[in-house]
């Protein structure tokens, strides 16, 4: 159990440290503390923080650090959130302040914002798209047998794909298939689409082509890559600026994982969680290509249109203070930035 004074002690150890850089000496805890104690107390308080693991003394220097056991303690215990300044939300906002003709690129433009913000490496996950539904379905001929496949969703989201399509599928029975698409599946969620085209959809196609499979493939493909979750990442260069040099072969585990599919990012960040901005350090996290870093993630909720995720990748040694106050008025703005965009088509 630490006393009054040793929390402040390791309070300050952790801010002093975070600014500076450098191990923290009983004089200069003597010089910050907001009370009057003298430097012999203050080594007592500091051998009482070591003992129990929360500070560490460097090789070099009378000075002690803060050790990760100390920064759990301090982000479960300690922590108070930053408020943000007025020029910090005048920066966001005008980060959002341009035209979108799509939410993936507010939400990529998120991830620009947010790194540029902190200096750090930001992630962002689109809304869930389970809630997203379809509103409309065409194929545009280009010649030789190369079609246009395009889908839109209820978000306004456009997606589409060039394919070629196979020689047993003739235009007419294309014509028909749109047709039933779009009167069949139009105004249900992509999820229950996803359904129908495993159950219902080719029983009725099979009247109009005589092999529906090449069509089904076509249709199938785009509203594979409409219904992917989407995630996007700014400042990957980032992270070579609190990654020594011995530290060449994590940095290029991580951006491989960044490059990859969805998966390895999920793994990365985890479930979408309650409302708290949640903080993990080193060993707390996997894979552990995060040793020695620090993942603060928080949840952003558009209401009915889902709730997506926002996150940082930085250094232990970071200002967590200001980061989670920053995250927390973040996701306030691009909450309220995607809930602009989402009521254009709720009208």
């Amino acid at each position: 159990m630490l006393t009054k004074r040793q929390l402040l002690v390791l309070k300050e150890i952790i801010r002093s440290f975070t600014e500076s850089g450098q191990p923290v000496g009983s004089k200069t805890l003597m010089a910050e503390l907001p009370i009057h104690v003298s430097s012999a107390t203050i080594r007592n308080d500091m051998a009482a923080l070591e003992e129990q693991g929360l500070i560490k003394k460097t090789h070099s220097s009378s000075g002690r650090v803060p050790s990760t056991k100390g920064y759990r303690f301090y982000l479960d215990n300690l922590v108070e959130p930053t408020a943000v300044s007025a020029n910090e939300i005048a920066a966001i906002q005008q980060g959002f302040g341009g035209h979108f003709y799509k939410i993936d690129e507010i939400v990529a433009q998120s991830a620009r914002i947010l790194s540029n913000l902190t200096s750090y490496t930001a992630i962002t996950l689109g809304p869930e798209v389970t809630n997203l539904k379809l509103t409309g379905f065409r194929m545009v001929p280009l010649g030789n047998h190369q079609v246009m496949a395009i889908l839109v969703t209820s978000n306004g989201s456009v997606e589409s794909q060039l394919f070629t399509l196979p020689p047993e599928v003739d235009s007419d029975g294309v014509e028909k298939a749109i047709r039933i698409i779009n009167d069949e599946l139009v105004g249900l969620s992509l999820g229950e689409v996803a359904q129908k085209l495993q159950t219902e959809v080719p029983a009725v196609l099979f009247k109009y082509m005589t092999s529906p499979d090449g069509f089904l493939d076509i249709f199938g493909n785009v509203l594979k890559k409409a219904a992917a979750e989407r995630f996007y990442v700014g400042g990957r260069l980032n992270l070579m600026d609190y990654l020594g040099d011995n530290d060449v072969d994590q940095l290029k585990r991580l951006l491989a994982m960044m490059d990859s599919e969805q998966g390895n990012v999920n793994a990365l960040l985890g479930p979408l969680h309650d409302s708290h901005i949640k903080v993990k350090l080193g060993s707390e996290l996997t894979p552990d290509v995060l040793a020695n870093l620090s993942l603060l993630t928080a949840n952003y909720s558009v209401g009915e249109h889902g709730t997506g995720m926002i996150a940082l990748i930085g250094p232990t040694q970071m200002p967590y203070s200001k980061m989670i106050g920053l995250l927390d008025a973040f996701r306030e703005e691009l909450a309220k930035r995607l809930t602009d965009y989402y009521s254009h088509f709720d009208q």
